[in-house]
């Protein structure tokens, strides 16, 4: 082809305010023009003023980018879309002035208990430059086909149980979220569990906390901070002596 691109920009994952450059290079018989776009919300524009081959970003919201080069001969050509995917929020602890871009977690997975035949749903989320890929574990091992942020098992089998946990890695390293225990079980039948229920709560003189934590809303971006705050928080709870009943969503 007439042009030839040697250098293709890659995705990132960074917090709100972070600044960094998309890079895109390439080789042609004449000399080349750049034009960068972005997509927001299905949306694709031309970005004013960004025509070189350096784009530098200050991340503000998750987007799409791509960039397109043509020649004198009005040959042209479009690098990859790669994503830009802005956490709102700075992992705790974590200095943005000394961040090289290495694998940090800013969302760890949940302890659940799921009904045999029902749907297991796991989710993690690092920040790296570039962004990191995935693999989960079960049991130490590594579980094929879950390779995304989000774990996803349609229908559950009681030998999906196991102690969970997800790697995310880029060419800067890698840093693992929490291990979390998942049980996948029958439930007891409705006059069992009224039973057990009479059993139970007559006596029960332990303390009980309920934490609530809401990450979806109809009208608002997903949050990530309250499922972390639920998780830290009930570990808190559990070394005070209280029996911890978390929900989510």
């Amino acid at each position: 082809t007439a042009i030839v691109i040697t250098e293709q920009p890659v995705s990132v994952s960074v917090p709100v305010g972070y600044s960094f450059t998309l890079r895109c290079r390439a080789e042609g018989r004449t000399s080349l023009q750049y034009q960068w776009f972005c997509q927001h919300q299905s949306v694709c524009s031309q970005i004013p003023g960004a025509t070189k081959q350096d784009l530098p970003i200050t991340a503000q919201q998750t987007q799409l980018y791509t960039c397109r080069i043509n020649d004198l001969y009005k040959n042209a050509i479009f690098s990859d879309w790669v994503k830009v995917e802005v956490h709102q929020y700075v992992a705790r602890g974590l200095p943005p002035q000394l961040w090289r871009g290495e694998p940090v977690i800013v969302l760890n997975p949940t302890k659940q208990r799921v009904e045999v035949g029902k749907a297991l749903q796991l989710q993690c989320a690092a920040m790296g430059v570039p962004a990191p890929s995935y693999q989960w574990y079960r049991n130490g091992n590594p579980l094929e086909h879950q390779k995304k942020k989000k774990l996803w098992i349609t229908h559950t089998k009681v030998s999906d149980s196991g102690t969970y946990l997800c790697c995310a890695s880029n060419s800067h390293g890698e840093h693992w979220t929490n291990a979390v225990d998942i049980q996948i079980g029958e439930t007891l039948p409705p006059a069992e569990h009224l039973q057990l229920c009479h059993l139970v709560f007559p006596v029960a003189t332990g303390k009980i906390a309920l934490l609530v934590g809401n990450n979806r809303y109809q009208h608002h971006p997903n949050l990530m901070a309250p499922v972390t705050d639920v998780f830290e928080l009930s570990l808190l709870l559990e070394q005070l002596g209280f029996q911890v009943v978390s929900l989510l969503d």
